[in-house]
């Protein structure tokens, strides 16, 4: 029971960041997106997908590790919005199929990464939460450039 809480939660936040970093996308004009020489929020993107596709794809899931990270910081990275949105909704896509076929029975298993032996449990909290922050990021960028509160909180009453 746990396990599958954990497994879901994950995937709802994945989900939710990923909703929230397209709206942020919508927002911006391309120049906004790459604006800056390193981690602007297109490149943010990038090494979120780098990220996840090594991370979940390759040590949990099993396939091929590609990932170059230097390219995800690299000023000549950039690409259009819509390449971006469709690398990221397809990297979160192959991420969340991975955790929802994944038994619970397999997140106390050792598994090895670029930093060593972890669980599977802490490969995937690792990712949710450095997804998250660097969403966070995407959010906050968005905020300054646009001057707009992006409303993904309703208030209460």
């Amino acid at each position: 029971m746990t396990g599958e809480l954990f497994l879901s939660h994950s995937i709802n936040k994945l989900t939710q960041m990923t909703g929230y970093i397209e709206a942020c996308l919508g927002k911006l004009d391309s120049d906004q997106v790459w604006q800056g020489p390193q981690n602007s929020v297109g490149n943010l993107v990038l090494h979120l997908c780098g990220n996840v596709r090594q991370w979940i794809g390759a040590t949990i899931g099993g396939h091929p590790d590609v990932r170059q990270r230097d390219r995800e910081f690299a000023s000549d990275s950039r690409m259009s919005t819509e390449e971006l949105l469709s690398l990221l909704n397809g990297t979160v896509g192959d991420a969340v199929a991975i955790l929802e076929h994944l038994p619970p029975e397999r997140l106390t298993e050792h598994v090895t990464t670029q930093d060593g032996e972890r669980f599977v449990l802490e490969v995937i909290y690792q990712v949710v939460g450095h997804f998250q922050q660097h969403a966070g990021q995407i959010i906050f960028a968005t905020k300054l450039a646009t001057g707009q509160d992006l409303k993904f909180y309703k208030k209460n009453p």
